[in-house]
């Protein structure tokens, strides 16, 4: 089994509660706009981070995180990207790549609005916006999200709220 504490679009605000709130995690996924090499370095010292650059992303921070990150973890086929989309309206370049070969998984920020949801049409796969968790934009509360996976399944799904903008 494998905890995973997800978050996105900090764009360079890291809330110390993410340190409390992942800390039983294995791993830490960041979804884009980072906003520093700082904060990349802060999640790195903390736990191993898979993270992808956004579009406020400097090119430094996409040589340490890459706009489109695909893997296999406990047995899921997983892709995270800043801008995707959200089921069914798929940004055009994600649409013809998740209809070609869909993930299990599909993470994606940008739009600062939290989504967790099942898409149908693309072999059920498993949707999820962790919404913002800093503080520029237009959201209200600030969001990320702790599961698990384990044996090709996503449980123990949790939203967390660390306050308002």
């Amino acid at each position: 089994m494998t905890r995973i504490g997800l978050l996105s679009d900090t764009h360079s605000y890291l809330d110390p509660q993410i340190f409390r709130y992942f800390e039983d995690c294995d791993e830490v996924w960041h979804a884009g706009d980072i906003g520093s090499l700082e904060l990349v370095d802060q999640l790195r010292a903390f736990k191993p981070l898979r993270g992808v650059s956004g579009n406020i992303d400097s090119k430094e921070i996409e040589r340490e995180c890459p706009i489109h990150q695909r893997f296999e973890l406990e047995g899921l086929d997983i892709w995270i990207t800043h801008i995707g989309g959200s089921p069914p309206r798929y940004n055009p370049f994600v649409r013809p790549n998740l209809q070609a070969k869909p993930p299990d998984l599909f993470i994606c920020g940008h739009s600062h609005i939290l989504k967790v949801k099942r898409d149908p049409t693309l072999n059920d796969l498993l949707f999820i916006n962790p919404g913002a968790a800093g503080k520029s934009g237009f959201h209200q509360v600030r969001t990320c999200i702790r599961f698990s996976l384990d044996d090709r399944r996503v449980s123990g799904m949790e939203v967390i709220e660390l306050g308002r903008r």
